[in-house]
């Protein structure tokens, strides 16, 4: 069974790494669900800087090309392959692709990387959320341990992962420091921060060895006073690239983890679905772009300025 499905879509596609410019909107053809796949009329897909990142070639050339970016999808199922079970054409699902393909009318999505779409939460909102979302539960929870009591800092508290971790460790029960560009103070206490940390002005002494878990969203060089938050024993878990002086962290009794790329599962959708719907979650939108202008989305995203999520508009309420 299946909607009515034609045979090209339009598509954002590029066959070149390369800036913003590459970027092209084109006709291809629709996709097809094979086993264990969802073909999903995509309505908003979500923008991550793994997105550029691709897109400007500094992930290699291990992409094939021509290539259509974006992982984050939402949207209605159009069609289910062979031996998919939960789904049917017109679910209101999200989630997150396999090898990318959100910026097109169509994707094609691994089943299990779906849920139903949260009821609360539009499609822009809900296409915000997949990889953002998981990321933020998965260093939390699964990588961090972080428990009712304990306090965490979240650095890049303002941006995709970071404002979702903020809300997700105060439901926890935990205490939040928040990092961020000072602009960023009020946003960040209003989802929930105990505390706040403009970063170009460093640590403050009160806050030195408070924190049981650094959450570093953000990366890059001198990263040493991310460790001086940390207690004895504490420990900072990554999703960006940084680093550390050599020996810092064993004089200082903690612990750096590496960044990890654990297997997306749509169990952790389910659980921040909950959330969104009980109003305990919500997701901020930076900015929305129509399909045809996903150069300015990678634009956005790449400037690092963005506050909360950035989305591509792909299609309009039927």
């Amino acid at each position: 069974m299946s909607l009515q499905i034609p045979e090209k879509m339009k598509a954002i596609r590029y066959s070149a790494y390369g800036g913003s410019d590459v970027l092209r909107l084109e006709e291809v053809p629709v996709p097809t669900a094979d086993e264990g796949e969802v073909l999903v009329r995509v309505h908003a897909a979500g923008v991550n800087p793994g997105d550029w990142q691709i897109r400007s070639g500094l992930a290699g050339d291990r992409f094939k090309l021509p290539y259509i970016p974006g992982w984050d999808v939402s949207g209605i199922v159009a069609a289910v392959g062979e031996a998919v079970s939960g789904l049917r054409p017109g679910d209101a699902v999200y989630g997150m692709t396999a090898n990318s393909g959100g910026c097109a009318e169509y994707a094609v999505v691994p089943a299990g990387h779906l849920a139903p779409k949260p009821s609360a939460a539009t499609f822009i909102e809900a296409a915000a959320l997949p990889q953002s979302g998981f990321t933020a539960w998965h260093a939390l929870f699964e990588q961090g341990n972080l428990e009712a009591g304990q306090t965490v800092l979240i650095n890049g508290a303002a941006g995709g992962v970071g404002h979702l971790a903020v809300q997700l460790a105060r439901w926890k029960g935990a205490r939040v420091i928040a990092s961020a560009s000072a602009r960023n103070e009020t946003y960040s206490r209003s989802l929930g921060a105990d505390a706040f940390v403009d970063y170009a002005s460093g640590l403050p002494a009160e806050l030195v060895r408070s924190a049981d878990l650094v959450l570093d969203t953000v990366g890059g060089s001198d990263r040493d006073w991310l460790l001086d938050a940390l207690k004895p024993g504490g420990r900072l878990v990554p999703i960006a690239f940084g680093r550390h002086t050599a020996g810092k962290a064993a004089k200082a009794s903690v612990t750096v983890q590496d960044v990890q790329f654990p297997p997306f599962s749509a169990a952790i959708l389910e659980k921040l679905s909950h959330l969104i719907d009980d109003g305990k979650l919500r997701v901020t939108i930076d900015s929305e772009f129509p399909l045809e202008e996903t150069a300015k989305a990678h634009e956005r995203s790449e400037s690092r300025r963005a506050r909360g999520k950035i989305v591509i508009r792909v299609r309009y309420a039927e």
